[in-house]
């Protein structure tokens, strides 16, 4: 029997999340032998528009071009995961989507007639069906290994929706909020890094994106009650995960209200 077939897509991005494959080590050699990946430029096979059993897709949605590709991924594809703040939620990216496009461009590029860029800068949802969501900036091994592991036996893993603050707990990590008055959007964040940053002593930048049922008003409240600007305080929310729901109404009614 063939093995099970992956490929590993790249739009607009950093490479951050392909890199977090690259770096599985021992763990990406042993899952090259329960699977066939058929396409992972950065890490040599090439076939963009082989037909796989899993997709895995990185970055955002910013140009025509990249409307088109993706298309024909997803019917290329059996299950199409998501994986990094970029192909999720549009990423460090979709900052651009709240300035005007024509004038950056302009700024930047001496022939903007060159530059084909979309108005807005999307995630991968917004145009084809998607899965799977692996948030992150970057993923981690953890996630990579036990979706991909799950998808092989024909189920869909289940999705980390409970906050950093959670984690913290049971790692019996110190409250960096509580203890250091650092202003962390671990009440507001879901979890999946491990807690990483609180587990050294700084707070969470909110890189995994908003987890459920989040009180957003009241981090905000306490963020200023802390001494930050709102300004300060709608750039928490408006940085990696800036075009996420839940993160862009609070950061965006921060900055209408500076």
């Amino acid at each position: 029997m063939s093995k099970p077939s992956v490929a590993v897509h790249k739009f607009s991005s950093c490479d951050g999340c392909q890199l977090s494959l690259i770096n599985l080590g021992e763990s990406l050699l042993v899952l090259s032998q329960l699977v066939e990946i058929k396409h992972f430029a950065e890490a040599g096979p090439l076939d963009e528009e082989a037909k796989v059993d899993i997709a895995l897709v990185e970055g955002s949605v910013s140009t025509t071009e990249d409307e088109t590709r993706l298309k024909k991924i997803r019917d290329n594809c059996t299950y199409l995961m998501t994986i990094g703040a970029c192909a999720t939620s549009g990423g460090l990216q979709a900052l651009r989507n709240m300035a005007n496009t024509d004038e950056w461009i302009a700024d930047i590029y001496a022939n903007p007639s060159v530059i084909l860029s979309l108005d807005n800068t999307t995630p991968i949802k917004d145009h084809v069906k998607v899965d799977l969501e692996l948030w992150g900036c970057p993923v981690n091994k953890k996630q990579i290994l036990g979706a991909i592991r799950a998808l092989l036996f024909g189920v869909l893993p289940e999705e980390e929706n409970d906050k950093v603050c959670i984690e913290c707990k049971r790692q019996q990590t110190v409250c960096v909020m509580v203890t250091k008055n650092e202003p962390c959007m671990g009440p507001v964040t879901r979890t999946g890094c491990g807690a990483l940053c609180p587990s050294v002593g700084r707070d969470c930048y909110g890189c995994y994106g908003p987890a459920e049922n989040v009180n957003t008003d009241a981090l905000a409240n306490r963020l200023l009650g802390f001494g930050l600007l709102k300004d300060e305080v709608a750039r928490r929310f408006l940085f990696i995960n800036s075009a996420a729901a839940a993160f862009h109404k609070q950061g965006m009614s921060m900055k209408e209200a500076d």
